[in-house]
């Protein structure tokens, strides 16, 4: 089945109520309690978003981030009742969006997930493109060169389909960080190590890219044919 949230957290009632109450708002939400509930949860369905708790009983939030991370581009809110900033900030570095201390209010949450959920659909607005060469299909997220599938992962499709999506439109690695990324400690190697990685997989000629173009001290432009 396909959910707008996944909720993993070892404190059962707290999660059967939060899914109850954002079932109710219209936010299909699914709970589970534990790390390996999460696997076996994501192995039979799918979720626009996880609320993750760092303190699991068998396992933490943090490494099944990392886990998660190596497949998959979803927005993940980290919530928990320590209140470090070092946890704040390894939550962030490792790929969390957000991290939410508890106790916390339903109604302040659920607004927060639903505004992540609007900003992560709206990322992916349109179809696709297609020229010729290149297509890219945003719906089944893949992208073929010459009718043949090329293997992108997670994050390299999602800043390619975020490039596409901005044709003709300069957009800067602050815009990158934030909207693809959603991590402010992201850094440029980071960045550029992505970039090439693409533009091996797309362009006739990787060194001289005619599709992700290099502005420098400003950002990126996905050109297309009319570019």
């Amino acid at each position: 089945m396909e959910y707008d949230c996944l909720i993993i957290d070892d404190e059962q009632m707290l999660a059967d109520n939060t899914a109850e109450y954002f079932n109710l708002f219209g936010v299909r939400t699914a709970a589970v309690y534990g790390a390996e509930s999460c696997r076996n949860f994501l192995r039979e369905n799918t979720a626009q978003l996880l609320l993750l708790d760092i303190n699991l009983g068998d396992g933490s939030g943090f490494a099944l981030c990392r886990e998660l991370r190596e497949s998959s581009d979803m927005p993940i809110l980290f919530i928990s009742a320590r209140t470090s900033d070092d946890d704040q900030i390894i939550a962030l570095g490792i790929g969390g969006d957000d991290y939410i201390s508890k106790p916390y209010s339903l109604g302040v949450l659920l607004a927060k997930v639903k505004a992540v959920l609007k900003r992560y659909g709206q990322s992916l607005r349109q179809d696709g493109y297609s020229d010729g060469w290149l297509k890219i299909d945003f719906a089944s997220k893949s992208v073929w060169v010459q009718e043949k599938p090329v293997k992108l992962t997670m994050m390299e499709f999602r800043l390619l389909a975020y490039l596409t999506a901005n044709q003709g439109r300069v957009v800067s690695k602050k815009e990158l960080f934030e909207k693809v990324w959603e991590d402010k400690f992201t850094g440029d190697g980071t960045l550029n190590v992505h970039i090439r990685k693409i533009r091996e997989a797309i362009e006739p000629k990787p060194n001289m890219p005619r599709y992700i173009v290099t502005f420098w001290g400003e950002g990126y432009q996905f050109k297309g044919e009319e570019g």
